[in-house]
């Protein structure tokens, strides 16, 4: 008869050999076949690969003050992919985690991946806070779903498109300006101002009349690429987050959810305008460009109010 000391000593050495096959063998059977094609990179290491690595390396790049004199910010804003490219060359093989990642910065190479012309270069599934950011929009979309998207991003963002929404920045500018005339002989933080620069032109020129409600919009997203970036180089192993709420995770979901509603606050309002009769379009804007094609007579064109959603993202 078997005992319960058996099964769970069973249990115990399945999890073990799991763990041990999923973090040091694949790894290192990968590592193996990739430098046989001339990959080099830097080491794996067990369970984190190189994020402790890479964390450690901008620490030391943003310790101390920048050289003013010098425009060359890579080294301080991507140390590690300065130091590992003198090393290993323009192609290297880095670890997120148990995962490799193949990076390429030789651009012929660049341009076959980007136009992928036989489709052999899949997109990378997305996972925790940077799918909250991206969901299912046209960065990760592929197939007849991506180009029904890059469609409607062209139109959006072609020169007659883009001509329209001069006015729009010039107003943005303008109030800008007018600010500074306020703080005439004060500093002024520039960083600061040119980022509520920023939000205040993708909000007119996105929201249209609903600007105001834009740069909520906004200001929730930069708070979710705050939260993506602190918690860039994590790695959790096993759904572990599905068993541990931690903080970051909390509020990333608060600040998505946020996100979300406030977008179709504003899509619904732009909705019942024409429902009602009070508008006869959706609008000029992006949002009216996204919720026009939502509202396509053909099935076949049209976007879900997620796809409206994330297309911003």
């Amino acid at each position: 008869m078997i005992s319960l000391f058996s099964i769970c000593l069973f249990f115990i050495l399945l999890i073990a050999v799991r763990f041990l096959y999923s973090l040091w063998w694949i790894p290192f059977r990968v590592k193996n076949i990739l430098q046989s094609q001339g990959l080099k990179g830097p080491a794996y290491k067990f369970i984190y690969g190189n994020t402790k690595d890479i964390i450690e390396m901008k620490k030391q790049a943003r310790s101390s003050p920048m050289d003013l004199s010098s425009h060359d910010i890579f080294p301080r804003i991507q140390p590690h992919m300065y130091t590992w490219t003198k090393l290993y060359g323009q192609n290297f093989i880095i670890w997120d985690g148990a995962r490799p990642q193949i990076v390429v910065s030789e651009p012929e190479l660049v341009k076959e991946i980007l136009i992928n012309k036989e489709g052999k270069y899949g997109k990378v599934k997305l996972r925790g806070y940077l799918k909250k950011l991206l969901g299912e929009g046209i960065v990760v979309a592929e197939g007849e779903k991506w180009s029904k998207m890059r469609k409607l991003a062209n139109h959006a963002f072609h020169g007659e498109s883009l001509k329209d929404m001069v006015p729009s920045m010039i107003a943005s500018a303008d109030a800008m300006l007018e600010t500074w005339r306020k703080f005439e002989g004060k500093e002024i933080d520039v960083c600061e101002q040119f980022r509520f620069l920023t939000s205040d032109v993708i909000s007119r020129t996105a929201f249209g009349s609903s600007y105001l409600e834009g740069r909520k919009v906004f200001e929730t997203l930069t708070k979710l690429c705050y939260i993506i970036s602190r918690n860039a180089h994590k790695i959790r192993y096993f759904g572990i987050e599905k068993l541990i709420r931690w903080q970051n995770d909390v509020e990333a979901n608060e600040t998505e959810q946020l996100l979300h509603d406030s977008i179709m606050a504003i899509v619904k309002m732009r909705e019942d305008e024409v429902k009602t009769g009070r508008a006869d379009s959706f609008g000029t804007d992006f949002l009216g460009s996204l919720l026009k094609v939502h509202h396509d007579m053909d099935k076949k064109n049209r976007i879900s109010t997620e796809n409206c959603d994330h297309d911003y993202l």
